[in-house]
């Protein structure tokens, strides 16, 4: 496995590659590499090449969020990506990937106004920035994210196709502790209360599945029941929880054809979230 910091230098990769005929495979992440990480990589190893990305990323952080606090081991992401049979892990720096006059961003006026794009001012024009400038540096031909950040995907796949990228958006499915909670770096800052009180995310949302599968169909009364299954715990405090349209993220008040649950949480000072999908509901 190759560790490139420079941008150039993984230019110069990707045009041999592309001389070859070889497929690249990418999986973005900020590190902290989790099991949800690693199924992304061993998803991406359909291709020839994979290429897995390290950057947290300033410019999706708000002033009061947890940019210098974010997790990072570097030395173990390296070990877990070289046994995944990674072949490139980019690890550029902010330096390298926003030159002093950086001044083009990518943005988007739809999607990105709800559910973590409401709490979350200027988020998801840093992702959108950032994940645009490795898609036109490493060319890939698909790209993995997790189901996990659903609100990113649909941004991403919006992204892609208003801008006519070539690459292929590959979603894959959130990876769950045994106990339910959805696998996260964040969780990390979790001490073992608020490890605990967590389970409420997870709780909430089985409880959404089960009775949409029961047969209940208005929204109101399945947002009612998940919100009151957090708030008997003490140390949760909800900042969003909707149930919406999968495809615009539009509120639903009968659930009909794609619908996503999402949900934000605070466990103490700790955002968390998490969500499920189903599709063609009838």
């Amino acid at each position: 496995m190759q560790v490139v910091e420079k941008i150039e230098q993984m230019k110069a990769l990707v045009k041999e590659w592309k001389k070859q005929g070889l497929k690249i495979g990418f999986v973005p992440t900020m590190g902290f590499l989790h099991e949800g990480h690693l199924s992304l990589i061993k998803a991406a190893n359909k291709n020839d090449k994979v290429v897995v990305s390290i950057f947290v990323n300033p410019m999706q952080f708000g002033a009061n969020e947890d940019f210098n606090e974010y997790p990072r081991n570097l030395k173990q992401d390296k070990i877990l990506c070289e046994k995944e049979g990674v072949a490139v892990l980019f690890t550029p720096s902010k330096d390298e990937m926003y030159l002093k006059d950086f001044s083009a961003f990518v943005d988007m006026n739809s999607l990105t106004n709800k559910l973590c794009g409401a709490s979350r001012k200027g988020h998801f024009k840093g992702v959108c920035t950032v994940l645009t400038k490795f898609f036109n540096i490493i060319e890939p031909d698909f790209a993995y994210f997790g189901q996990k950040d659903a609100q990113q995907c649909l941004v991403v796949a919006q992204m892609i196709r208003d801008l006519n990228m070539s690459v292929r958006l590959e979603i894959c499915p959130i990876i769950r502790e045994k106990d339910g909670l959805a696998k996260s770096s964040r969780n990390v800052y979790l001490n073992e209360d608020e490890r605990k009180a967590a389970l409420v995310l997870s709780r909430a949302i089985f409880l959404g599945q089960n009775l949409i599968k029961q047969g209940e169909r208005k929204a109101a009364k399945i947002k009612e029941a998940m919100s009151l299954e957090i708030n008997k715990e003490k140390l949760a405090r909800i900042d969003y929880l909707s149930l919406v349209n999968a495809a615009n993220l539009e509120d639903l008040d009968e659930l009909k054809g794609d619908i996503l649950a999402a949900l934000a949480v605070y466990i103490g000072k700790t955002r968390l979230i998490d969500n499920f999908l189903i599709k063609d509901l009838r």
